[in-house]
């Protein structure tokens, strides 16, 4: 089925692609490869009834880049796992393939891979983004310091107001709620502050900024402190969307203090909303400060 829908060929940094049975990929020198992998469920991460099948395929491969983006790395290669009920129309799988070979296309990501099985019931698609960083460059979540400043790109809880609507059983403009269609991963964000060295740790907002925040801070061995009214909320979402909605595939990340980090970022805009302490994550709210506790998605909590 993915055949259908993908071209072979070689392109700059594969070898060999699909039609093997594995994929050749060229590293460039003095790079490190950086993977990850993301599932996409129905049912979790798309309904086929709220979701078309091009913004299913698009939000699939926006996980995996956006994981690449976190730590400043090039995405080069992606790998599709299709899981598929019997009966679903070829006319879906191949609208799937074209909105998640259109963002491949957009950031010069080959799909070089993949396998399709045969599911009970649902769609279920896991995806592998293979990237790479200068060798010791690549930007993690352990570098957090106390006295860093905390920022975060774009605008936060635009996905989870789209959900609420959604649930609500109402109709709801793809172009209103862009940012949960079609969410557009912060790689250019990403490369611009590794190749500068600004940030001293990072992560993309997917689970939500108050789960994602509280990643940083184990990682780093550090607390935080936030400013409600400093968040940058979509205009149709709640401080509690922002704080704990997730799926907005933005970036979160620390930065040593003094230096003068720039509104807008690769034509994103970059807003400073607090700052890394020594223990404990806080917010600000009305000037009372309250205990800010990870409120995001997290899979297999009751």
């Amino acid at each position: 089925m993915i055949c259908r829908a993908v071209a072979r060929g070689r392109t700059a940094g594969i070898r060999l692609g699909i039609g093997d049975d594995a994929a050749v990929l060229r590293v460039p020198q003095g790079h490190e490869i950086l993977v990850t992998t993301d599932f996409s469920l129905e049912g979790v991460h798309f309904r086929r009834e709220w979701h078309p099948a091009a913004s299913v395929g698009h939000r699939c491969l926006a996980r995996g880049l956006s994981d690449i983006a976190a730590m400043g790395g090039e995405p080069r290669a992606a790998f599709l796992s299709l899981a598929l009920p019997a009966g679903l129309p070829q006319r879906w799988v191949d609208e799937f393939v074209r909105g998640l070979l259109a963002l491949a296309k957009k950031y010069g990501v080959t799909l070089a891979g993949g396998d399709t099985a045969q599911s009970p019931a649902r769609v279920l698609a896991d995806i592998v983004v293979v990237g790479s960083a200068p060798k010791g460059k690549a930007i993690t979540r352990a570098g957090a310091r106390p006295g860093d400043v905390l920022y975060v790109t774009g605008e936060l809880g635009g996905s989870a107001a789209a959900l609420d609507e959604l649930y609500r059983g109402r109709k709801i403009s793809a172009k209103k709620f862009a940012r949960h269609f079609h969410p557009e991963p912060r790689v250019a964000v990403g490369c611009f502050l590794r190749e500068r060295g600004w940030a001293t740790a990072m992560i993309d907002l997917s689970d939500g900024l108050s789960t994602d925040l509280h990643h940083i801070c184990e990682e780093s061995g550090v607390g935080a402190e936030v400013l409600a009214e400093a968040i940058p909320s979509h205009h149709a979402a709640s401080l509690e969307q922002a704080l704990n909605g997730g799926e907005d595939y933005e970036l979160l990340f620390t930065t040593r203090p003094g230096r003068k980090v720039p509104q807008k970022i690769a034509g994103v805009p970059v807003t400073r909303i607090g700052k890394i302490a020594r223990s404990g994550v806080f917010l600000t709210r009305n000037g009372e400060r309250e205990n800010l506790a990870p409120g995001g998605w997290e899979h297999f909590r009751r």
